[in-house]
This record gives C-alpha cells, structure tokens and sequence, in this order.
C-alpha cells in the first residue's frame, strides 16, 4: 500500500472515531476498521465525502429510519451490512 492511500486511510478511521455523537463513533469506527483497507480510491472518497455529512443525518440513514443522499445509497446500505456481524456489548 502506498504512503499516500495508507495516510489517508489512517485519517479516515480517526474521523470516523471523532464524531459528535457517541452512536456514530461505535458504527463508523468498526465500519472503517473492517472496511476501509480493501477499499478502492473511488469509494475512499465517497466515504471521505460522506464523514462530512451531519451526524443526526448519518445516524438515520444508518439507522433506517431516513433515505440517505442517492449519493450514498449504496455505501450506506454497506455500513448497514457490516453492523449486522458486530456484537454489540
């Protein structure tokens, strides 16, 4: 992996750590964890793009309980699959 990816990579998984509410934090953090290194370019930046969307905004759409941005539709819908093999605590 190249300097570059894996520096933007690194910050991509402490803003998902940071977010303002602690739900977000839990969801994006594992999210990025698990998915953020196989990812390719393209949706890093999709994702990096979606980090700066309103926290109450992300927390609906991955909660179910809003329609995301078309934008995001399907990286959403990922986030979603993911936290469905987390056991949470």
């Amino acid at each position: 992996m190249s300097d570059g990816r894996e520096n933007k990579i690194k910050k991509l998984k402490m803003r998902s750590m940071r977010r303002g509410i602690k739900e977000m934090d839990v969801i994006l953090s594992y999210y990025s964890e698990v998915c953020l290194e196989k990812m390719p370019g393209v949706k890093l930046d999709l994702y990096s793009d979606l980090l700066f969307e309103n926290d109450q905004d992300l927390y609906s759409w991955c909660s179910g309980q809003a329609i995301p941005k078309k934008k995001y539709t399907a990286i959403i819908s990922e986030i979603r699959d993911v936290l469905k093999t987390k056991e949470f605590n």
